[in-house]
């Protein structure tokens, strides 16, 4: 399996990682701010403490909502802060630290750099307390348990639906078809595994003519951003499909997508958005995206984090917490509605 990643992570820098031209280039750093808590405090209580990677997220503040119903039901002190940007992995590293220096008994993060912040998650899991990652792993051994999707097949997942539903959408095998790509950051391990994901499925079982633009876009986590990498693509004069590989990007897809009315394109993309939905059930256009359970990753992990405390022993390094594709077909079915009460 990691020869496989690695020859396809190789496939991946043979293609060009860009941002996108215009005023987005740089954003206006805003540092994370101080911890807040999240449940009611009380004395005598564990401390849990947890760092998102975008607290301007839809998709976090689930993980979030997750970790104050897990507090409440756990009987857990719950403190939360994160980064604004996917690619701010140095609020990571301060709040990391500032964690551990309040006395937290288990530290809940999803790094934003897997491999810059495997030291200082090394350090802190070195005097003692406990580190649970969600959604993303770290380059180390450093921590009791990861919950998180299994990227690669989730990333297999997503070609093989954006193969689907170009084919039901009437694309032949042997038309011109192009498919751009978006991602949140270059440095996550989890958005690298989605991309090896998805070469995998796609150059064993995509026609011959149909072609992955090279220039792959960034958008550093920043929703505008997106919109604006979304709208270069939509200019290629073959692009029938574009995947966003997280959150972020797919909203920037939808948006562009939905604006310019480019209902001849398929939109596959991650995790349950407004702006995603409304492509979904809209008849007009062709949209599916794969659902995460992030919810249960930082619920569980909380609940995983008072046990921790308390002693018990973690036989598990690695939970695959599960994805669903919802698409028109799919969306009314009680697995997907089920998935989506906590979403």
């Amino acid at each position: 399996m990691k020869r496989l990643v690695a020859a396809l992570i190789c496939i991946i820098l043979g293609f060009t990682l860009s941002g996108c031209s215009g005023g987005n280039e740089t954003q206006d750093y805003k540092p994370g701010p101080d911890f807040a808590p999240l449940t009611e405090i009380a004395e005598g209580r564990k401390n849990i403490y947890l760092i998102v990677k975008n607290l301007d997220s839809s998709y976090w503040q689930v993980i979030i909502d997750g970790a104050k119903d897990g507090g409440g039901a756990f009987d857990c002190n719950v403190f939360y802060s994160g980064s604004y940007a996917e690619t701010d992995w140095q609020s990571q590293e301060r709040l990391l630290q500032e964690a551990a220096d309040a006395g937290a008994d288990a530290i809940l993060v999803a790094p934003n750099d897997s491999v810059k912040l495997a030291e200082k998650i090394d350090e802190i899991y070195n005097k003692g307390i406990h580190i649970i990652l969600i959604d993303t792993a770290a380059n180390t051994d450093s921590y009791d348990v990861c919950y998180m999707t299994d990227n690669l097949m989730a990333g297999q997942q997503a070609a093989k639906e954006m193969i689907y539903q170009l084919k039901k959408s009437g694309n032949a095998d042997t038309d011109s078809v192009q498919i751009g790509l978006q991602v949140g950051s270059t440095s996550s391990q989890t958005i690298t595994e989605r991309l090896a994901g998805f070469f995998q499925y796609w150059t064993r079982n995509a026609p011959e003519k149909w072609e992955v633009i090279s220039d792959i876009k960034c958008n550093d986590g920043y929703v505008d951003k997106a919109i604006e990498c979304a709208e270069e693509l939509l200019e290629y004069p073959n692009l029938k499909g574009v995947f966003g590989t997280n959150n972020g990007s797919t909203v920037g897809f939808a948006t562009a997508v939905k604006e310019h009315e480019r209902k001849d394109i398929v939109v596959i993309g991650f995790d349950y958005s407004d702006e995603i939905a409304e492509l979904i059930n809209n008849d007009e256009y062709k949209a599916s995206t794969i659902l995460q359970k992030q919810y249960y990753m930082s619920y569980t992990g909380i609940k995983t984090a008072s046990e921790l405390t308390d002693g018990k022993k973690i036989s598990v390094k690695f939970e695959d917490t599960g994805v669903i594709v919802v698409n028109k077909e799919t969306k009314d079915t009680a697995e997907v509605q089920d998935a989506l009460l906590h979403n």
